[in-house]
């Protein structure tokens, strides 16, 4: 019979007697005592039946009776020295439910995972200063690893060759879905850890990934838990479930986490407001797969409270962790995203809400090496110029900025120049940067060109090239026209002709301006010299 448990009941006995006058039965008060009553009972029966083996520790209670003891201070008992007699006659419920406890990887499967359940329900947090909790989530994880014996089958009935399932969410829903006709299939234990505490879970899972178990595995069982624990939980429930199966998922590899799993969570975590640890792993996920993703995926409603209509800034956030994640060194999933960004850009700049400095970040978020062609992301500054009639020409600059004009195409560089929404001064660099290109290219390739010298007909009238010739054959003199080979045009020369006729168009208008500026400048002479010399000042020679 252990001395100091009855040593420690009589001092509960004795603190409830003020209990006992003012009640017809006496009660002794047992605030926080693991394992309830039914516990109290087994440690009694251990102290007083047939001299302390009146109870046996059995799978079902050698945790509760090891967190008792604790309670009971019988601890003490067990590391002081005794007699070998005594020891003998009275054994120790500490000694024995540890050895109980070291035993229990051997014990049938269903009765680790009552254990485990018992240790998070009703013995916390005596269950983790004993150690009975780790004994028990250690002794669950070895068992995971084989099939269940013979006749020991899960009470679900699950088995690798169950029901298929697949974690996704799409914009018209938050939830999580099960889906039939997948090729990955349930392992056999995971139903039997779905009633797990969120806590529980993250202990468990993480005790798979210190084992060495496949991550990919890990990463299934979490998304199943979600899926059957998330519908009907209580926001609180939720937030706790989303966070402790995003801590462990940041601590596998990154091809073991689906990625529509991922903006799965994202989704339902969105109106729960997650601890912004949990906030950043899940983005960092993200980010880190962004080369997998669709524009739905990234067509996030912006947070409630805010004017705009896609949280732009969360893009923002996959972007800069994607970059993080090493992108730049792999040039394919880097344009992926680029074209990406390109689309989300042409789906968002026709937000009214949207501010210029946010859409000058999104277009400038990504390195050059992200696009070949700027042709998608001038359409996109297109539009945004079209809804925001108000922005000044500094602020229409400065989103230029985000252009490099050397990428656009000559469709795109003759959609500009004739573009009233783009300033004048981009309109000239992007002419400057177009013929930096020209001369390049007939540098590169001179045997694509010829140059002749002009006939007169050139000079009179309209070349063979397209362009007007209005400045008269005296001042052509010398001049060198450079024009392509009518065969073997290659796609390149093509574009080199719709650039020359783009070049051309805009040499015209300014012409035409030109001319009207200098009959209004010679009517301005002519009124101020008939009205008297001492108004009247010479004009610049480029208009006289």
């Amino acid at each position: 019979m252990d001395d100091y448990a009855i040593l420690r009941i009589r001092r509960l006995v004795v603190a409830g007697a003020a209990s006992a006058r003012r009640h017809p039965r006496p009660r002794v008060p047992l605030h926080g005592f693991p394992g309830g009553p039914e516990a109290f009972e087994l440690v009694a029966r251990f102290c007083y039946a047939d001299g302390g083996r009146g109870g046996a520790v059995t799978a079902a209670n050698a945790c509760a009776l090891r967190c008792a003891a604790e309670f009971l201070d019988m601890a003490a008992a067990a590391d002081a020295p005794a007699p070998e007699a005594a020891s003998t006659a009275a054994p120790s419920l500490v000694r024995m439910t540890e050895k109980a406890l070291e035993e229990m990887p051997h014990w049938p499967w269903h009765a680790v995972v009552d254990a485990v359940k018992q240790c998070q329900r009703r013995l916390l947090p005596l269950a983790d200063s004993t150690g009975a909790f780790d004994a028990a989530v250690a002794a669950l994880v070895s068992q995971m690893a084989v099939p269940p014996p013979a006749g020991d089958a899960t009470p679900t009935g699950s088995s690798p060759e169950s029901t298929a399932f697949r974690f996704s969410c799409d914009t018209k829903s938050s939830g999580l879905s099960l889906r039939g006709g997948s090729c990955v299939s349930r392992t056999w234990w995971f139903e039997d850890l779905v009633a797990l505490a969120p806590a529980t879970v993250e202990r468990v899972a993480s005790a798979l990934v210190a084992r060495g178990t496949d991550h990919g595995v890990v990463a299934r069982f979490l998304f199943y838990y979600l899926k059957c624990r998330i519908a009907g939980a209580s926001a609180d429930d939720k937030k706790a479930m989303l966070e402790a199966s995003v801590a462990v998922m940041a601590s596998l590899d990154r091809s073991a986490v689906s990625f529509k799993g991922l903006f799965g969570i994202l989704r339902v975590a969105a109106p729960l407001r997650l601890a912004d640890a949990c906030q950043d792993r899940l983005v960092a996920m993200i980010g880190r797969k962004l080369d997998h993703a669709t524009l739905d995926n990234l067509l996030v409603p912006a947070p409630p409270g805010t004017a705009s209509l896609y949280d732009v800034s969360l893009v923002l956030r996959f972007l800069a962790a994607f970059l993080r994640g090493g992108a730049s060194d792999e040039p394919a999933k880097l344009k992926k995203v680029g074209g990406l960004t390109d689309l989300y850009l042409a789906e968002v700049a026709p937000d009214p809400s949207l501010r210029p400095a946010k859409f000058l970040d999104l277009a400038t978020a990504l390195p050059a090496p992200a696009r070949d062609c700027h042709d998608a992301l001038y359409r996109a500054i297109d539009v945004y110029f079209q809804v925001h009639g108000r922005l000044t020409d500094e602020e229409k600059m400065n989103i230029c900025r985000g252009l490099s004009y050397e990428k656009l195409s000559p469709e795109c560089c003759k959609h500009m120049l004739r573009n009233g929404e783009f300033p004048t001064t981009a309109a000239v660099q992007a002419l400057a940067s177009q013929h930096t290109v020209l001369k390049s290219v007939v540098l590169r390739e001179p045997g694509q060109l010829k140059s002749v010298s002009p006939s007169p007909t050139a000079s009179t009238g309209k070349r063979r090239d397209g362009y007007d010739d209005d400045n008269g054959g005296g001042e052509n003199d010398g001049q060198v026209i450079l024009y392509a080979r009518r065969l073997d045009l290659s796609v390149e020369n093509q574009n080199l002709r719709s650039l020359l006729d783009g070049m051309h168009w805009r040499v015209v208008e300014l012409e035409k301006v030109c001319s009207r500026m200098k009959t209004r400048m010679s009517k301005m002479k002519q009124a101020r010299r008939g009205g008297g010399g001492r108004t009247a000042r010479s004009l610049p020679r480029m208009c006289s």
